[in-house]
């Protein structure tokens, strides 16, 4: 934390340091845990068999900054699908990791197709769906044993829809015995996190070492969530994954996402995040990347992208233009960020604000890297404009968008350019 003397500063947070783990794909390497930053994940909803539609939504995420992308391998024709996935996001130079979704078959999918074994760079195992009584722990133990022999590492994702039943009922036996039985949420809790402990110990046993190993407890309650991940990271050291498992639709899944992960991340936990979004009828799969980014971004954990600053608006800003504004540059930086963090190294710690009167607007524009305040009601039709905190121009007509968004490029060039960083 903060070494400042001063009852209210503020410092980085600090990460619940444990194991790390390690993605790998071709000279792409995602460390996960330990000190490492949170990584972003994501999930296709594609019918992974449909080979050209899986690769472009892949795409689609990895571009919108995704650094997983996990998709379902659920019958045969999706596991021989997987190879042929791989092979075309090489030929469009996306060399994202792919994360294998397993329920149920994975045992016998792995076995069956090699090539979709070894293209995969991560398994995802549910405990409460490898089995059913004597066959669990032997197809437990199948999938384990591929995890070796193609030297993958695993997520070990327990979810309470579909929790090991022979488990919760051992607990609840356990329960039943005590001078004062725990209540059915307090069952459930325990449950959840022994099933991720007892299964990861169980694939150490089987020969998959600790650090190939990563946990997540998956619920769809805020508080539950929380409440599970502080006593999984209470229990282990394995890196843990983060995801409200539906979340929803809309404000209510981006809300209820934040709210949970938000407090987890505060307190160090967690190392992998996904936001479980429901999306809307024609929507876009990569919102769920955004929300992540945004989280983290926001929290002061990663810098994504440049972040925009805009007032909400009110009665002093009638009119839409300084919305309109907002909304423009703020796509403009994301659409253009797949190039720029290559070129302009330090861009994604940028901020930009978009101000809609004088209240506040010169003394926010004045804070960020580049700022512009709008003329509200009543007020000059002129728009200055700050970089680094000095008034540089005012703007004025009917192109103040085009040569702001023209300012912001110039601005990039020359701070984070190449040569700007060599001086």
């Amino acid at each position: 934390m903060s070494s400042i003397n001063s009852p209210i500063a503020s410092g980085p947070l600090v990460r619940h340091k444990g194991r790390r783990a390690v993605v790998r794909y071709g000279a792409r390497e995602i460390i996960i845990g330990g000190d490492a930053p949170v990584v972003v994940q994501s999930m296709t909803n594609t019918d992974t068999a449909d080979v050209v539609a899986t690769a472009i939504q892949v795409k689609e995420l990895a571009r919108a900054g995704s650094e997983l992308v996990r998709i379902t391998v659920n019958n045969p024709e999706a596991a021989a699908a997987v190879p042929a996935i791989r092979e075309q996001l090489d030929k469009m130079d996306i060399d994202v990791p792919l994360v294998g979704d397993f329920h149920y078959n994975g045992h016998k999918l792995l076995n069956d197709y090699p090539d979709c074994a070894r293209a995969l760079s991560k398994y995802r195992i549910n405990p409460g769906n490898v089995g059913q009584g004597a066959k669990r722990d032997t197809q437990f133990a199948q999938m384990i044993e591929a995890a070796c022999k193609y030297d993958k590492p695993v997520r070990i994702g327990v979810n309470w829809g579909s929790l090991d039943q022979a488990l919760l009922a051992r607990i609840m036996d356990e329960n039943a015995q005590r001078a004062t039985p725990w209540s059915a949420q307090a069952v459930m809790y325990e449950a959840l996190v022994t099933s991720a402990v007892e299964s990861a110990r169980r694939a150490e046993e089987l020969g998959l070492a600790g650090d190939r190993i990563i946990l997540s407890c998956k619920v769809s309650g805020v508080q539950d969530l929380i409440a599970v991940y502080r006593e999984l990271a209470r229990r282990c050291d394995y890196p843990l994954h983060l995801g409200l498992t539906e979340a929803g639709m809309g404000s209510k899944g981006i809300v209820a996402s934040t709210a949970a992960l938000s407090v987890l991340l505060q307190e160090g936990i967690g190392d992998t995040i996904r936001i479980s979004l429901t999306p809307e009828p024609g929507g876009d799969r990569t919102k769920e990347v955004i929300v992540a980014q945004e989280i983290l971004q926001t929290m002061g954990l990663r810098k994504f992208t440049p972040m925009v600053i805009a007032c909400p608006g009110c009665g002093r800003t009638t009119s839409t233009v300084f919305q309109e504004l907002a909304d423009s540059i703020q796509t403009y930086l994301r659409d253009q960020m797949p190039l720029w963090k290559k070129q302009y190294p330090g861009v994604e710690g940028m901020n930009v604000a978009v101000m809609g009167c004088i209240v506040n607007g010169p003394g926010e524009s004045k804070h960020a890297n580049i700022g512009i305040s709008l003329p509200g009601t009543g007020e000059s039709p002129a728009a200055p404009v700050f970089v680094d905190g000095e008034k540089t121009v005012t703007l004025r007509g009917e192109r103040i968008a085009e040569e702001f968004q023209a300012i912001v490029l110039d601005y990039v060039k020359t701070r984070y350019g190449k040569e700007a960083a060599a001086i």
